[in-house]
């Protein structure tokens, strides 16, 4: 229930109706009994300033961004963290009394989900599949913990200016698809960072099967369905597989600790887990 002192959280992007935020946060913010109300609001790029003029006006605490603003919201905003600015991209704003903050808590999320399976990612090798605004995200993640990361994408010059980009923090290289199973080789880590696999194309895989292998750990930022053929793929075959619902969960959390200041636990984020795949399977 709302009163004179709730405090208004949202969601900013077009389209917005499919999206799981306002699920996810609904239920960690009822779950800690804090008195926020988390609404979706569809904002077409030509509105954007607009949008955030007006969560100034309206002491808006927070907003989540996704497509396609996470980049074009940088240049209406008065700061940025420090991975959104070497990320290039922001998924939370932070309204401290009128001044907005950029974060992303992307990386986090991604970082997050892979800690809590005990996997560790200094001087590991780990392969990314994409070159959009969601390996960037991972690639800045892997290299800031120390991980050898080579880039492959389907438009190889769409990986080299992401491994370039990188390059000055740590060990980046890059190649096309074709260069795909020479680098999983040497791979203790895949990360699927493209939609392949998403509903309606559930049956469709970045990887072809025959280059998983028992002991790789693949994990698949789709998060619709939970689990994709290629994690169906990565079990069958014995490797660790974990899946985008993991990493949209921590990101989540890290938002809603960067807007409330509330500490959220490890059974808080095994509940919003299940309760989002509860909505998924409808």
């Amino acid at each position: 229930m709302t009163d004179s002192r709730t405090r208004l959280l949202g969601l900013i992007g077009d389209p917005v109706k499919h999206s799981l935020s306002p699920r996810l946060h609904s239920f960690l913010l009822a779950r800690a009994g804090l008195n926020y109300c988390y609404l979706a609001f569809r904002v077409p790029e030509a509105s954007l300033g607009e949008a955030l003029s007006g969560m100034r006006a309206l002491g808006i605490r927070g907003v989540n961004v996704t497509i396609p603003h996470k980049e074009a919201v940088i240049p209406f905003l008065d700061e940025l963290s420090p991975a959104a600015e070497a990320i290039g991209a922001v998924n939370v704003i932070v309204n401290e009394a009128g001044r907005l903050r950029g974060h992303n808590t992307d990386w986090e999320g991604f970082l997050k989900a892979l800690d809590s399976r005990g996997v560790g990612l200094c001087g590991r090798k780990a392969v990314v599949v994409g070159a959009g605004g969601a390996a960037a995200a991972v690639v800045y993640a892997l290299v800031s913990s120390g991980a050898e990361v080579a880039v492959v994408n389907r438009t190889p010059s769409r990986a080299r200016a992401l491994a370039r980009r990188f390059s000055s923090l740590g060990s980046v290289t890059h190649g096309g698809l074709h260069d795909l199973a020479a680098f999983l080789r040497e791979a203790e880590l895949l990360v699927n960072a493209t939609p392949v696999g998403m509903t309606p194309h559930a049956e469709e895989s970045p990887v072809p099967a025959d280059l998983l292998r028992e002991g790789l750990v693949v994990y698949d930022l789709v998060y619709n369905p939970p689990e994709t053929k290629l994690l169906r793929d990565a079990g069958e075959r014995g490797c660790l597989a974990i899946g985008g619902l993991e990493m949209l969960v921590y990101q989540g959390i890290r938002a809603l600790e960067l807007w409330t200041g509330h500490r959220f636990g490890d059974e808080d984020a095994a509940s919003a887990l299940k309760h989002l795949e509860g909505v998924l399977r409808g």
